[in-house]
């Protein structure tokens, strides 16, 4: 029985390790990364290894520029990238619609392909801050594409898949490496160097580094 899935890929630590547990799962998995504007876009590069590595069956990136509103400091320069922890309930690295856009966009490919489900790396670490890596989130989103797709509406619902939702950062290094991620290949910085440096003052750069300090380990990529 087929049993796809599309994945997405940004290059990350989240989406490499929702990446391995699909594969752990038993899914021929689909990578799908999007070049939405953003200025970190060595990320696409990281992403290619990413899928490569863990198992993908195929990488696709898709260009949908909605950097070109701006709006966020990861797709607007003329909007910092904060290097300290800011007192707004959501920071401006926020990207107004991003994981609405992408889950989109991996549905309509989902259902090309008759995939079963749909991996995305939202977790407990961004629910405070982005709306859209929300529990609530997840669930209205799998509402709608129940009622939105072909598939949905003839009973063969395509899941949405956050298994990282629950799970501190340190929780979610301890799956990778027990499923065998290089984390080495990831990157998850902000505001990279254009040969991948990291600026290590960025939300996730802090994130991050602390997640590995929690697990006891330090982080490969940064060495």
């Amino acid at each position: 029985m087929n049993k796809r899935a599309v994945v997405l890929v940004s290059g990350g630590l989240d989406s490499a390790t929702v990446l391995a547990i699909a594969v752990s799962q038993g899914f021929e998995c689909y990578a799908l990364s999007m070049d939405y504007g953003q200025r970190h876009r060595i990320e696409l590069e990281r992403a290619a290894l990413v899928a490569k590595s863990n198992g993908a069956i195929e990488h696709r990136v898709v260009r949908i520029d909605i950097g070109n509103f701006g709006g966020s400091a990861l797709t607007d320069s003329d909007i910092g990238v904060p290097t300290e922890e800011g007192d707004q309930d959501i920071p401006v690295t926020y990207v107004p619609a991003r994981n609405t856009v992408f889950l989109s966009v991996a549905l309509g490919w989902a259902e090309v392909l008759e995939a079963k489900a749909i991996f995305i790396g939202a977790n407990a670490v961004d629910y405070s801050g982005y709306p859209d890596c929300r529990p609530d989130f997840i669930a209205a989103f799998q509402t709608m594409a129940n009622i939105a797709t072909k598939a949905g509406v003839e009973g063969d619902v395509i899941s949405v898949e956050a298994p990282l939702i629950n799970l501190t950062k340190a929780q979610i290094i301890a799956t990778g490496i027990r499923l065998g991620v290089d984390y080495s290949e990831t990157l998850s910085c902000y505001n990279p160097s254009s040969s991948g440096v990291i600026c290590g003052q960025c939300d996730s750069c802090r994130i991050r580094l602390a997640g590995f300090a929690a697990a006891g380990l330090s982080d490969p990529a940064n060495l």
